[in-house]
Formats: structure tokens, C-alpha cells, sequence
């Protein structure tokens, strides 16, 4: 079969892009690896000694930005339905997050230890039908919002990437009274035509897990 027009300029765009040049140059799994960075220089997410949580990690950057920048101190808990090479500093589970004993694989991972920063860059996989893809991405950012707020520390951060569309200002909402603030960024990484952007809340108002 020949390759549509559409794929082929997918192709040529994704080759060409300065983010996926660098993360080949650099040792990166991805060019989503900039993505992290830069949200991490602006709002100083990452700090060694920390636990973090990382949803929908494969194949991995985002890992190896936690990793380097923990510099040795501190966990990192990682999930998602791919498969991902194994890392050194990540505990990695292999599954569906949307499913209980899934969950329950994670949580029992981490034991009794509440957790300083949840990341997620969840996605459904895309049916090309954008009502029914919005809707699954709201799930997943919720959630991922819901292991955030019976996990995290107070004070505690939570990281998620969503699609600009049906659900975003509920979700933004339903995060702000858990939060002391909850903010929206769109890192240089991700690509100007993509709806895709990331709330952050910080400053967990309480810890789920303890009920504080």
C-alpha cells in the first residue's frame, strides 16, 4: 500500500522537527522528554528525594528527566499499557490504569508511602472520532486526578496533559479546590496545531490517602 499524502507529510513534519533531532542527538526516548524539562525549569516540579509517579510512561523520557534530575535520591513509580525498556532508578508496571487490579498493582507498589508529584501524559488510543476521543482523555486526566488526590503529600503536585475541548473547564474546576493553585501550560514541545496542553496543580491542599 502506498503511504497517504497525510502520513507522508506526518513523516517529513516529525523528521524535520528540532525537538525530535535533539532527543536523538541526546539520548532521549522522545522528543516529550522537552516537554517535562521545560515545565520543570519553569514551576521546579523535580527535587532529589522526592517519590514521583509517572501514568503513560512509556517508552520513557519522562522517566529519564525524573531520574537526572532526582540525581539518585528519591523513587520513581512508573505505569502504562506498552511495554517499556527497562530503566535504572524506575519501577515499572505494564498495564491498563483504567482497570482495578491494575491500580491495586500500583498502590500496592507503593505500600504505605504517599507521593510528592503525579505525572501523566495519558492518551487514549485515537479513533480519529473526536467526540468519542475527547471523551476518553477526560477520563484517563480524571482519573489520574483521583490517584493524585488519595496519594499525594500535602503540597504535593500533579501534572496532566489534556485536550483543549468538551470536559477541560470542568476538569480545571473540579482540580482548583485541591489545589492552592492550578495553572495551564502549553510547553514549546508540543505542537502549535495540537490541542494538547497541560493542567498543573500545585500545592496539594490535602492527602487523600491519610485524610489530612
Amino acid at each position: 500500500m502506498k503511504r497517504s499524502r497525510t502520513s507522508k507529510a506526518w513523516m517529513q513534519e516529525h523528521l524535520s522537527d528540532q525537538f525530535v533531532k535533539r532527543a536523538n542527538q541526546e539520548g532521549y526516548r522522545s522528543r516529550a522528554a522537552y516537554k517535562l524539562m521545560e515545565l520543570d525549569d519553569k514551576d521546579k516540579l523535580i527535587r532529589p528525594g522526592m517519590a514521583v509517579v509517572d501514568l503513560g510512561a512509556a517508552p520513557g523520557s519522562w522517566c529519564q528527566v525524573v531520574v537526572e534530575r532526582l540525581k539518585g535520591k528519591g523513587r520513581v513509580f512508573a505505569l502504562d499499557l506498552l511495554e517499556m525498556h527497562p530503566m535504572h532508578g524506575v519501577e515499572f508496571i505494564q498495564g491498563d490504569f483504567t482497570e482495578d487490579a491494575v491500580l491495586q498493582q500500583l498502590e500496592n507498589l507503593l505500600g504505605e508511602q504517599p507521593v510528592d508529584l503525579v505525572i501523566s501524559d495519558m492518551a487514549p488510543n485515537m479513533s480519529g472520532m473526536s467526540v468519542i476521543d475527547q471523551a476518553r482523555s477526560m477520563h484517563l486526566a480524571e482519573l489520574a486526578l483521583d490517584f493524585a488526590q488519595h496519594w499525594l503529600k500535602p503540597g504535593g503536585n500533579f501534572l496532566v496533559k489534556v485536550f483543549i475541548g468538551s470536559g477541560f473547564e470542568e476538569l480545571v474546576k473540579t482540580m482548583k479546590p485541591q489545589f492552592d493553585k492550578v495553572v495551564i501550560r502549553k510547553p514549546k514541545a508540543s505542537r502549535d496545531r495540537s490541542a494538547e496542553t497541560y493542567l498543573l496543580g500545585l500545592g496539594a491542599k490535602r492527602d487523600g490517602k491519610t485524610g489530612v
